[in-house]
């Protein structure tokens, strides 16, 4: 029997020792996730002298494929979804049909667009928030039609924070940082100590600045960057970044890396 065990053992491939493994499929609760959901930004859509067209529908391939291969509740689009002209929307979401999850969408300073286009376009305004479960998403407007660099408005970010007061946690997406601490960034001081006094805020989720993929912190709230997906510059890959809830209600984000060495700047939050 045993000699016989040797025999068949010799016939199997050898299987090259694991390197480097996502720490989403270490973890004890790989298999416990409650929700998972995705944040990119900056595709710029019909930016001249890039291949935006292409760019979309890499990204739409990596969404879907992530959705077969490990789940997807939604995508959030954090900002410059076109770029400058709104015409270009109606393409834009034509493209996006053929993803298989849903998505929501966030003002960056290049969706020149009014309020009223915006609405009629995706159906809720640039400031808006959604529930799933026991966690909400609360998507802040940093840009207008003309594409200044807005602070938030936050009379209406003090009532989303107040109406979301129950929830486990809230995920806070904006497109432009609120803290100068990058090229790109705006001081927003009462937006971020606002932010930093909320106890179920878990992280705040920022675009804009594409040679940005990791995390920065500002008082006890993590503020996380996706680099880009389009556009014609930034981190030398594109990507995006992954959430993960767990059933425990702890979580992890990690940013991705669709075409090399995937997981990049992880982190665990409670």
């Amino acid at each position: 029997m045993t000699l016989q065990r040797r025999s068949f053992l010799k016939l199997l491939p050898v299987i090259p020792a694991i390197t480097s493994v996502p720490v989403s499929e270490t973890s004890n609760n790989a298999a416990k996730i409650a929700m998972r959901f995705i944040v990119a930004s900056d595709g710029h859509y019909g930016q001249p002298g890039t291949e935006f067209k292409a760019m979309h529908t890499d990204m739409v391939r990596w969404i879907n494929r992530e959705k077969m291969q490990k789940g997807v509740d939604f995508l959030m689009l954090n900002g410059d979804l076109i770029h400058d002209d709104p015409t270009l929307l109606y393409d834009l979401k034509t493209t996006l049909s053929s993803l298989r999850v849903p998505y929501f969408v966030g003002r960056g300073n290049h969706d020149r667009v009014g309020i009223d286009v915006w609405e009629s376009t995706w159906g809720y305004k640039p400031n808006h928030s959604f529930g799933k479960n026991d966690y909400a998403f609360v998507v802040g407007d940093t840009s207008n039609e003309k594409g200044e660099y807005i602070c938030p408005d936050l009379q209406w970010l003090k009532e989303e924070l107040a109406k979301h007061s129950s929830k486990k946690g809230i995920f806070v997406f904006l497109h432009i940082t609120p803290e100068k601490w990058t090229d790109n960034g705006i001081n927003c001081k009462e937006i971020t100590d606002l932010l930093d006094n909320a106890p179920n805020v878990k992280a705040i989720f920022n675009g804009h600045d594409h040679d940005q993929d990791g995390k920065k912190q500002k008082g006890k709230k993590p503020y996380f960057f996706d680099g880009h997906f389009g556009g014609n510059w930034g981190t030398a890959y594109k990507g995006y970044r992954v959430v993960e809830i767990y059933e425990d209600d702890t979580w992890q984000t990690y940013q991705y890396n669709p075409t090399a060495a995937p997981v990049i700047n992880s982190f665990n939050g409670k």
